[in-house]
């Protein structure tokens, strides 16, 4: 019987040298004769055991990392393929605690199949949502969607459910599905995760999306910055359309839906929906006044659903399984699973897929180990470059939408991104505000002005001119970029700013008074 490994493809596996442990190892099969195979599949999500090597034995698949080419000859020597003993050697992959602990539901395929094998992915419950919901009217998945509770997983946390709902019932014969994989926060990697390790499992979502609201076609809108998942997207919506999983009868069905990736520039306001939507009618990335809603008037003025990867990922689980299943996971609002991603300094970087509820100290502490360096956790930052920084003292915090916005944070995309006792709040508060002065589309003026007088008054604290009237200034200042900014870019930057001003005090007194003190 032929011998299955499995070496990652997944971008973060290829950056620490997957390609030649890969190469490493087809050459050793070679050189030795014996019947064996290399797949190139998604990332698990360990990330700190990249590129984490994988083989099939009749005991399950047993993982091995972090592994190097010059480890490959040790492996095999090891008895590698039958799952030998190797200081590399991780035990069965479904038992490292990292993952046994895990509800894994849009990440149940990641890293196990193919990402290009649609013959895997239907083996591992693939289109099985799909095929329930082509027994279905649109009104009634869009109520299946509506019960699971499922709240965009893009930052907003608005319900899915609404947004299809007001796209179904708006007047038009042209309506569009826009998934927005434009992920540019900071320690996120979860969109690009799936359409490099499981791209099928968004193709049915947003097929199920176009028939749930009446679009026919449907655009992938993503980064330049996302070579490995673009060009794995696109192979894979032809290898869909090919088996008749797109185009004018999907699945002989009679219903038509299309869709194809479009690559942005790289603005990280273009993750804004409306900026987004212009970019992708060929003009220039600024945010639209609204309303108009995008739901009544979005791509090319038509009805449009702009949802994030993660929200349409989920959906066909929640067609498979039921939205009664769905939404059982969770507390509160905010229902179903999230995939948490733990960046920064931390030991154990990674993925962490599941249900809300746990605690940011269970999370950064149990989960991610602590600190890499080993040193005390200063501060975590929730939700990319405009999330709050969160001070040990909060990490009593459940993840739940409702519990960080009560204590001025936002869960946005869920990364997590980890501090030790060395970082300098004052210049990590400059920098969101740099942040936004470098990415404003320029269009509002609490966003354009407001940022960089922001930057100015921060360095005017760091120089310990007049600390507390200019304290007050940026305090004042934030107040505007909040309510007053048309989108998130300048609504949000406060939040950072606000959040260590707030919980770190000690860091904004200039450094002759610090030495003074001393």
């Amino acid at each position: 019987m032929t011998i299955t490994v499995f070496v990652p493809c997944d971008a973060a596996a290829l950056a620490v040298g997957a390609d030649k442990v890969a190469a490493a190892i087809s050459r050793e099969i070679e050189m030795r004769g014996v019947d064996a195979r290399v797949v190139r599949n998604g990332s698990r999500g360990l990330l700190w055991l990249e590129p984490m090597v994988e083989v099939r034995t009749e005991h399950g698949r047993i993982a091995y990392g972090p592994v190097r080419p010059g480890d490959v000859p040790g492996l095999f020597a090891a008895g590698f393929l039958e799952g030998g003993a190797h200081p590399l050697c991780q035990g069965r992959t479904r038992d490292i605690p990292f993952l046994r602990n895990q509800t894994r539901l849009t990440f149940a395929r990641c890293g196990v199949t193919d990402p290009l094998s649609l013959e895997d992915f239907r083996g591992y419950s693939g289109l099985k949502g799909l095929e329930k919901a082509l027994t279905m009217s649109p009104g009634e998945i869009v109520a299946a969607v509506t019960e699971s509770g499922l709240r965009g997983r893009g930052g907003a946390g608005f319900p899915t459910g609404i947004k299809w709902k007001t796209v179904l019932d708006a007047p038009g014969t042209t309506k569009y599905i826009v998934c927005n994989a434009d992920e540019g926060d900071s320690g996120t990697f979860s969109d690009r995760m799936v359409m490099e390790g499981d791209p099928f499992m968004l193709i049915e979502g947003m097929i199920i999306a176009g028939m749930a609201t009446g679009a026919t076609k449907g655009y992938v809108y993503t980064r330049s910055e996302y070579p490995h998942a673009i060009a794995t997207m696109r192979q894979a919506i032809t290898i869909a359309r090919e088996a008749n999983l797109l185009g004018l009868s999907i699945l002989g069905s009679g219903r038509a839906f299309d869709m194809e990736v479009r690559e942005g520039a790289g603005a990280y306001v273009c993750g804004e929906e409306t900026s987004l939507l212009n970019s992708l009618e060929g003009k220039r990335g600024i945010v639209r006044a609204k309303p108009p809603l995008p739901a009544l008037q979005g791509l090319f003025g038509c009805p449009t659903v702009v949802n994030n990867v993660i929200s349409l990922a989920s959906v066909p689980v929640i067609l498979d399984r039921g939205p009664t299943f769905y939404r059982d996971f969770g507390v509160g609002r905010s229902h179903g699973t999230i995939p948490i991603q733990l960046a920064g300094n931390v030991k154990h970087s990674g993925l962490y897929e599941t249900a809300f509820g746990l605690s940011l100290g269970e999370i950064v502490n149990d989960i991610g180990g602590g600190t890499l360096s080993g040193r005390p956790v200063k501060a975590v930052q929730v939700g990319g470059p405009l999330g709050a920084y969160f001070p040990p003292s909060l990490f009593d915090t459940i993840f739940d939408y409702e519990a960080f916005a009560a204590r001025d944070g936002l869960i946005g995309h869920a990364g997590i991104v980890v501090f030790d006792d060395t970082a300098d709040m004052l210049k990590q508060a400059r920098f969101a505000m740099e942040f936004c002065a470098i990415e404003s589309c320029g269009k509002c003026t609490p966003c354009r002005i407001g940022s960089i007088r922001g930057v100015e008054t921060v360095d005017r604290i760091a120089h310990g001119i007049e600390p507390e009237q200019n304290k007050a200034l940026l305090a004042d200042l934030c107040n505007t970029m909040k309510f007053g900014s048309l989108c998130a870019l300048g609504g949000f930057t406060p939040y950072p700013v606000m959040s260590a001003l707030k919980h770190f005090p000690e860091d904004f007194v200039p450094a002759p008074v610090k030495e003074a003190a001393e």
